[in-house]
């Protein structure tokens, strides 16, 4: 098939995303951005590699297990966006390179597990809940303090900053809180001693939003690979 729209779509992500870092008085170095591949076949993935992507995030574990045999030789990173539970620690510590939605002390618990047997560490990110919206995931702001502490007894999981999803309005005040929310959350556990550097948010829909904000990273799917298509069985 063809997928030089890719290329196209590659470059107009990489110049809004500039944009709205010259909007937010930030260089466009600060902000990462990574393609979310989630329900894209590997043949779309192997394509976008090819442009010098190499890391792609994904929302189900059974979706890198799919993919990752097909993309062995393209030296991909994977990245776990997508709600986890503990059952997928084996494959996550087996496959992923990182896991953007680390939210309870349980899950670290059995990736730590898995990937001591793995003879691995990944880099980790907190998902922190700031939006109502019960579809939403992540933990308590009120809450992360001690899952901070706690996480500092797992070699295996490389804490690195905290990940949220806005909650999903047209109300950009609204959208903004989310993500100040959570820059201003990494900035007090800094004053306790967490180092939490990176910031994972916004998508495609409200990305600049997320960096006014403070965001370090920027998650695309749909304005890289297009309309959603139905997931890999």
């Amino acid at each position: 098939m063809d997928y030089s729209y890719l290329a196209a779509n590659w470059t107009a992500v990489r110049e809004r995303v500039a944009q709205a870092c010259g909007d937010a008085g930030r260089e466009p170095s600060e902000v990462a951005i990574l393609a979310v591949s989630k329900t894209f076949g590997a043949d779309v993935v192997r394509a976008a590699a090819a442009l010098g992507l190499h890391r792609f995030g994904e929302n189900r574990v059974q979706e890198v297990r799919e993919k990752a045999p097909q993309l062995a030789d393209c030296a991909i990173e994977w990245v776990i966006i997508g709600p986890l539970q503990t059952n997928k620690a084996k494959d996550v510590a087996r496959l992923a390179h990182e896991v953007q939605t680390l939210d309870r002390i349980e899950l670290a618990e059995a990736l730590d597990h898995r990937l001591q047997i793995e003879g691995r560490a990944i880099d980790a990110l907190v998902q922190v809940k700031t939006s109502p919206e019960e579809s939403k995931h992540g933990i308590a702001p009120a809450e992360l303090p001690a899952l901070l502490a706690d996480l500092r007894r797992f070699d295996t999981l490389r804490v690195r900053g905290l990940m949220t999803i806005a909650t999903h309005t047209d109300d950009t005040a609204e959208v903004r809180r989310c993500f100040r929310q959570v820059r201003e959350l990494r900035d007090a556990m800094a004053a306790e001693g967490h180092a939490l550097p990176r910031l994972s948010m916004g998508m495609s829909g409200d990305f600049a939003l997320a960096i006014a904000e403070g965001a370090t990273e920027v998650r695309i799917g749909s304005a890289i690979f297009g309309a959603r298509q139905a997931s890999v069985n």
